[in-house]
């Protein structure tokens, strides 16, 4: 059969239906939907797909598991992999070593090494609170709050490479296509506040991470659980204003139409489930346009909080109305609120891989007043308690330079420093260690699994029982072993 001769694909459909139905990407549908629900054709009660069930909210808030201590999670993401050997793990024998070639295994984005020169630590160390906990000359402001920090020391994960490494701390996988973490808490518990996302996530003003829209999507759940992006720079969420040309009151009556069509004509269909979801947004959009111009207002804040978080210093402001804005979503009873530290590549974010002290300074600097304002905040309004922070990038660094000059250092996946504070976690204790030169985990490993299982307990939440099946398997953000939450750091 010639190429003339072939049938054309039909886009619109065979049938007078079908074509009204798809014509002008589906908007006609839209209309017809509203016009057969004023005619009463649509009004029997809602039903899920089997045609049997009733339709339920994915988002409605639920409840845990067990009784957790935390409701709420804010996680700090230093994208690129802050030095913890510059930071918080103290290493005193480094600092003689500066300059000198040791052997020490290391692998990362320079390739597998026997030996190297080591860079000693650029930073002093003193001791804070009366924990006695070690932290660095970068943090002068989060020192001061060690006594509500539990320092997890050993830390570990599957690969050196920005990409994997970021997948693997934000869904537990090196590979794409997995829930993250914040849609595995909304879909265990839901959220409280119906009217603003139950998972937001807030990128840094260079741009995102390396690996994407991955580091905050859904998987293989529905598209309720997929992280929302609110904007670092002007307005957090844009197209809040009501269309133009259209009253709220149409909004919601072609919303209701929507609604009513997806429950009635697709009640017995396969997709049934992900359009549910896709309305649901719709809802959510209509809904955020009434209830998010107050929770994003920071202006309402005194000048004493501001200030706070360094809101009134041009080094710290943008970090720190992130981390304010952080704290009034939490407050408002979004569930899970992720900001990430540095995006785009090199030294626009934590990757130091040149000059690590123009590279620290800078971004710690940036975050160090915001984060230790975001912990005092919490505590003096009460909300410390239940509200979980997490402090981490994707790796580590290593104790030797990558290059045969300067002070850059590579990626560690071996060892490294993550902490938690808040949400039922013990203050000023430290847990596990890496070993004298802080090149690897040597006493407690903690594998990022740990770190999941560890959230979600604390979120009352059994990380070996929440599961979502798919593909014939009950699939678990902690994957198949069992894995224990770190219970040592657990009040």
């Amino acid at each position: 059969m010639s190429n003339s001769e072939m049938p054309k694909p039909s886009y619109c459909g065979n049938t007078r239906r079908e074509f009204l139905w798809n014509a002008g990407a589906k908007f006609p549908g839209l209309a017809l939907t509203y016009m057969l629900a004023k005619d009463g054709f649509l009004a029997n009660q809602a039903v899920a797909a089997d045609g049997v069930s009733s339709f339920d909210n994915p988002l409605a808030a639920k409840q845990p598991m067990f009784e957790g201590k935390a409701k709420n999670v804010i996680f700090l993401f230093m994208y690129g992999g802050p030095s913890h050997i510059d930071t918080f793990d103290y290493k005193p024998k480094l600092y003689g070593l500066d300059g000198k070639t040791v052997p020490v295994k290391t692998k990362g984005r320079g390739g597998e090494k026997n030996e190297g020169r080591v860079v000693g630590p650029k930073w002093n160390f003193k001791q804070y609170g009366q924990s006695g906990q070690w932290v660095s000359d970068l943090f002068p402001n989060l020192a001061t709050c060690v006594d509500d920090i539990a320092f997890l020391k050993s830390c570990q994960a599957d690969s050196p490479i920005h990409g994997s490494a970021m997948l693997m701390m934000n869904s537990g996988r090196i590979l794409s296509g997995f829930p993250t973490l914040g849609s595995w808490v909304t879909y265990g518990l839901g959220t409280v506040n119906q009217n603003l996302p139950g998972y937001v996530v807030m990128l840094d003003p260079t741009g995102g991470p390396i690996s994407g829209a991955k580091n905050w999507t859904c998987g293989f759940m529905p598209a309720n659980y997929q992280g929302t992006i609110f904007r670092s720079k002007g307005a957090p969420i844009i197209d809040l204003a009501t269309p133009e040309g259209m009253t709220r009151e149409a909004q919601r009556r072609i919303l209701d139409a929507m609604k009513e069509a997806n429950q009635q004509h697709f009640a017995s269909r396969a997709d049934n489930s992900e359009l549910s979801a896709r309305i649901h947004s719709y809802e959510l959009a209509y809904r955020m346009q009434e209830h998010a111009p107050e929770a994003v207002d920071l202006e309402t804040e005194s000048e004493d909080t501001k200030k706070l978080y360094g809101i009134d210093n041009p080094q710290t402001e943008e970090f720190g109305r992130r981390c304010l804005l952080a704290r009034r979503l939490v407050e408002r009873g979004v569930r899970f609120v992720q900001l990430y530290s540095g995006g785009h590549h090199n030294d626009n974010n934590w990757d130091a891989h040149g000059d690590l002290e123009k590279n620290h300074n800078y971004h710690a600097g940036r975050t160090d007043k915001p984060i230790a304002g975001l912990i005092k905040d919490l505590k003096r309004k009460g909300m410390l308690d239940d509200t979980l922070i997490v402090w981490g990038g994707e790796f580590g660094r290593q104790p030797t330079a990558e290059y045969e000059k300067g002070t850059g250092r590579d990626h560690n996946s071996y060892g490294f420093t993550m902490w938690m504070a808040g949400g039922g976690i013990k203050g000023g204790v430290s847990y596990g260690a890496t070993d004298e030169l802080g090149a690897s985990a040597v006493e407690n490993p903690l594998h990022v699994k740990r770190i999941h299982a560890t959230i979600l307990n604390q979120l009352g939440l059994d990380p070996n029982h929440l599961s979502y099946f798919y593909s014939g398997l009950d699939q678990k953000l902690v994957g198949v072993e069992h894995t224990e939450p770190i219970h040592e750091v657990i009040s």
